[in-house]
């Protein structure tokens, strides 16, 4: 199972956005950000109203581009996460539906690998609210 390349997208949508803020001759548009992504514009106004929607950034109508709602390093990778509803909540790892209930491990292998999984989900999650949008600019070396 991998996430969704919604997220890469997301971020590297956020990075543009921050990396192009203070330079006024460069519009943030669909098309600009598609050519750094190297994807179909449709593809980026897609995931750029899903952070829009959560809040992470506005868009001027027009050719006005988009722009951040707070600076690069008080957005998390977990916001864009969330932001691109790449999964939806509790739901990273899928379980087996029907295990044997009469089997000693199918009784009880759900409940067990809920548990190991939750923890699992709990510490990606730690990790990517951990880094902001501004700690990945720096480490492209922008």
């Amino acid at each position: 199972m991998k996430i969704s390349n919604r997220f890469a997208i997301g971020i590297h949508i956020l990075l543009i956005i921050a990396f192009t803020r203070k330079d006024a001759s460069i519009s943030c548009t669909s098309e600009y950000i598609a050519e750094s992504v190297n994807i179909n514009p449709v593809i980026i106004r897609k995931v750029i109203a899903k952070l829009k929607a959560a809040g992470l950034i506005i868009v001027k109508s027009g050719s006005g581009g988009a722009f951040l709602t707070a600076e690069p390093e008080e957005i998390s990778l977990l916001d864009v996460y969330r932001a691109v509803e790449v999964v939806k909540d509790d739901e990273l790892f899928n379980l087996h539906n029907e295990p044997n209930p009469n089997c000693p491990i199918g009784k009880n292998i759900n409940a067990v690998l809920d548990i190991v999984l939750t923890k699992a989900t709990k510490a990606m999650e730690d990790v990517l609210e951990s880094v902001s949008i501004e700690e990945v600019l720096a480490d492209i070396g922008t």
